[in-house]
């Protein structure tokens, strides 16, 4: 059994394309369904809670999903789960298309958060698998590269689909089709990855002599309970706490990207496909950008990307309503989705980092708990921001000042993760490159 992405080159380009299709799932939604939910859908202006709802209940949702998918992907296989989150997002399209108010798209967004969490997680955990621990930075970059170029052709595609064929049907086809092709391809093309997992749970327990290890957390057994998992993740060790923190707050930015860009660009005379392309910009720029800074971090670490990152695209919301034209807001967007690039597939591998082999699948299920948890409690924010301040520019201001102060606290709490900049005190470390004093728990 052999790890590494060219060893495996198959299976990576198949969870690939599959991650690309659950990217396209969550993206039909992205544009046409807020820029349009009070003329088709019934939302009276103003009603900012209520149009978050949606966003609250995705959330909520997929949040709780990625916990309860790296508990059952360490049980049934990753792919017997991901199959599952394929067969829950049939129903979507339809719903949608007859939907008669808004608490059917409501209803449609819970099982788009079931099917995000199962098969979005099994995505990123099966190629972790099977890949050189090295390769980490680079496997998730080139994942949400992936899912997030996905999200930006969705939502320029169902933009001309919506004008072409209508709202209603533009996305009940390009749904069908999306979700129709994803589950077939997961049944004919996929392949179990935990054998990989077990295999590397067993070379972990005799590393070679000198080599560099993790700064695994202290006092965590190879089998740890659920409560003993969520416990370490969230509060007991503190660098595996600031990265969740840090993944729930800049969720925040993609809240107010889905439930306020379209309906404030709408608002301001913008078009459906000009929505779909000023939105695209922010999906594009994260996503193509991912695919340099991921690898970029198995080089230079993960901890600075990851601060700066938060920084910058907190810069990047906050430019968003201080001016206007299509200019303007493309650029902002592009900044907002660079800062994005920079940390969102760091701080998945920070955590794949000092998370042993052996329940990596949790850890990273719990990290994705809280970082999706976000959507909900972002969404949350955003509706009270709104409606305190009249106005959907106080919902920015909301954003960018919470994504300063998690991006402190990160570089506050959080340390260096790569075992090559930061190995464990038992480790040989590199003659040249000398270890940096850690933070947070140590091994």
């Amino acid at each position: 059994m052999r790890f590494g992405i060219r060893a495996n080159l198959a299976q990576v380009l198949h969870q690939l394309l599959q991650v690309l299709l659950v990217g396209m799932t969550i993206g039909m939604m992205r544009n046409v369904v807020p820029a349009l939910a009070e003329s088709e859908f019934g939302v009276q202006r103003g009603s900012f809670m209520l149009l978050v709802a949606f966003v609250v209940a995705f959330g909520f949702v997929k949040g709780a999903m990625n916990f309860v998918a790296g508990r059952l992907a360490e049980k049934l296989g990753r792919r017997r789960v991901l199959l599952v989150g394929w067969l829950v997002a049939i129903p979507i399209p339809p719903i949608i298309y007859f939907a008669p108010s808004w608490s059917w798209i409501v209803a449609a967004t819970v099982l788009l958060g079931v099917n995000q969490g199962l098969t979005w997680s099994m995505t990123q955990t099966a190629k972790l698998d099977i890949t050189r621990p090295d390769q980490r930075g680079l496997v998730i970059g080139l994942n949400e590269f992936s899912g997030y170029v996905g999200v930006a052709l969705a939502a320029v595609i169902t933009g001309y689909a919506a004008s072409l064929l209508g709202p209603r049907a533009g996305l009940l086809w390009f749904g069908g089709l999306v979700i129709g092709a994803a589950t077939l391809l997961a049944w004919l093309g996929v392949a179990e990855t935990l054998p990989w997992a077990r295999a590397e749970t067993r070379s972990a327990a005799t590393p070679a002599a000198g080599a560099l290890r993790p700064r695994y957390p202290t006092g965590v057994g190879t089998a740890p309970t659920t409560a003993e998992m969520f416990a370490l993740m969230s509060w007991r060790d503190r660098r595996m706490a600031a990265l969740c923190q840090a993944g729930l707050v800049e969720k925040f930015v993609d809240a107010l990207v889905w439930a306020f860009w379209p309906v404030y660009l709408h608002q301001r005379g913008v078009d459906l496909p000009g929505i779909g392309w000023i939105v695209g910009v922010y999906g594009f720029t994260w996503g193509a950008a991912q695919f340099f800074t991921g690898k970029a971090s198995d080089r230079v670490g993960r901890q600075r990307l990851n601060v700066w990152g938060m920084w910058i695209c907190g810069a990047g919301v906050a430019l968003f309503p201080l001016g206007s034209g299509t200019g303007w807001w493309s650029m902002s967007a592009a900044v907002a989705g660079l800062g994005m690039a920079m940390l969102y597939p760091n701080l998945s591998a920070a955590v794949a980092d000092i998370a042993h082999p052996s329940w990596r699948a949790s850890a990273i299920g719990i990290y994705r708990f809280w970082r999706d948890l976000g959507y909900g409690v972002g969404a949350l924010g955003l509706g009270l921001a709104a409606t305190l301040g009249g106005d959907l520019e106080a919902a920015f201001w909301f954003v960018a000042v919470a994504m300063l102060l998690s991006g402190a606290l990160l570089q506050f709490w959080g340390e260096e993760t790569h075992p090559r900049l930061n190995p464990a005190r038992d480790s040989i470390p590199p003659t040249d490159i000398p270890p940096q004093a850690p933070n947070g728990s140590r091994s």
